[in-house]
């Protein structure tokens, strides 16, 4: 069975409703990434940088997983389908995908404050101020703030390296590292691209594919193609 290695971005979070970082009218259009979004703001402005992330977590759990998110399930039937993901929802595992890697967090666990590979699931959207993990430190949320280490990179560009087809969802690829996993892709490995804007890959000596659409609609064409 060959391996489908999908790399996701905002853009297939972004048809079920949840709000992207860096559209026009994004996130960052009302928040400074400095202020709710760096081990400084959590460290200086705890409140505010909680607040930011109980509103996300309640945002997403309204949402519900979309068609794109449902065809990639309906891809394992086929392939084994590894998905990495820059988005920290958890549309993906809703939607019934077994194997998902989020290199940049997940918005429903908690982490310590002094060992962020210690996780905890939290129960619903609202994280207190003052609850601690069990070493005693302070818990925070499970997220890759910028200027932060990507700790499961290395892990992300395995499973690239391992791809036998490698397609790309929703993304600019203008955030790095993760924006570098193209670069891990084997020479002859196809790479599918599905976005209504192309992203600058056409360096890229991979054969391309590109798909000029939203993620629910260019995944119903990947589906007709890898047929």
């Amino acid at each position: 069975m060959k391996k489908l290695v999908i790399f996701t971005g905002a853009g297939i979070s972004a048809e079920s409703g949840i709000a992207t970082f860096r559209a026009s009218d994004g996130l960052w259009a009302n928040y400074r990434i400095e202020d709710v979004c760096t081990p400084e703001a959590l460290l200086n402005n705890r409140d505010a940088v909680i607040d930011f992330y109980n509103l996300r977590r309640k945002e997403v759990l309204t949402k519900q997983p979309n068609a794109a998110h449902l065809g990639l399930k309906e891809l394992e039937k086929d392939f084994d389908v590894q998905i990495i993901t820059q988005n920290i929802d958890d549309l993906h595992e809703r939607a019934g995908s077994k194997n998902v890697l989020h290199i940049h967090g997940e918005i429903r666990k908690l982490c310590s404050s002094r060992d962020v590979s210690q996780t905890v699931e939290l129960d619903g959207w609202e994280q207190k101020l003052d609850t601690r993990h069990p070493d005693g430190s302070l818990l925070r949320p499970f997220v890759v703030f910028f200027g932060e280490q990507v700790p499961l990179l290395e892990r992300a560009i395995d499973i690239t390296s391992e791809a036998d087809i490698f397609v790309v969802i929703g993304t600019s690829l203008q955030v790095y590292p993760a924006a570098s996993l193209l670069h891990y892709t084997r020479p002859n490995v196809p790479i599918y691209v599905i976005d209504p804007n192309v992203p600058a890959i056409s360096s890229q000596r991979n054969p391309l594919h590109i798909i000029q659409k939203s993620a629910t609609e260019g995944i119903a064409d990947l589906i007709n193609m890898l047929k």
